[in-house]
């Protein structure tokens, strides 16, 4: 009985993951209906996959440029509705990075700043670990992806102003050479 039990609970937990904890879902989005082109790219709207596929491959070379090599190219899921993003659950947010499994962007974050500062965040999560990155100081994890994606805005909303500025400040002492080095002992 007790096996039993265990079997049944090890079988259901995948899939209640899947349903209840909805960031999860970046590794099986075509459950959704959501269409992936390859094993890197899915989106809820195919007419636009070459816009997203641009933004993906134009993030991908800055951030291996300007910040750091990506060893494993993270799924994008670009949402074109607000449909797509509420499956992810993503309310308020333009992009949300699940660890190294995967990046949702919203509607509103067709941009290449926007991507940029995702896949920044995989980055973090692929250099540091996914624990050590969820533990760093939030003025390192933000400011460094508002500064190094080259967001244009010139003022942010705070807390994130402040993040960027601070990390800009650190940034210029320790130099990109130096980057992940001393990231590591924050």
């Amino acid at each position: 009985m007790l096996k039993r039990l265990l079997l049944v609970g090890m079988l259901c937990a995948p899939v209640a993951a899947w349903a209840f904890f909805k960031p999860v879902r970046v590794v099986a989005p075509e459950l959704a209906g959501i269409s992936c082109l390859n094993d890197t790219l899915c989106t809820d709207d195919v007419s636009r996959y070459q816009e997203a596929a641009k933004l993906y491959d134009e993030a991908l070379y800055f951030v291996d440029l300007s910040v750091g090599s990506i060893e494993n190219k993270p799924r994008v899921i670009f949402c074109s509705s607000d449909t797509c993003s509420q499956f992810f659950e993503m309310g308020q947010r333009a992009g949300v990075n699940v660890g190294t499994f995967g990046i949702v962007i919203s509607p509103r974050a067709w941009k290449p700043y926007y991507v940029r500062h995702e896949m920044i965040h995989h980055l973090q999560n692929e250099k540091l670990g996914m624990i050590k990155a969820w533990r760093e100081p939030k003025w390192f994890m933000e400011g460094m992806a508002y500064s190094l994606s080259e967001d244009p805005r010139q003022k942010l909303s705070e807390p994130f102003e402040q993040y960027r500025s601070q990390f800009e400040g650190w940034y210029s002492l320790v130099g990109k050479d130096r980057l992940w080095t001393e990231a590591s002992n924050l």
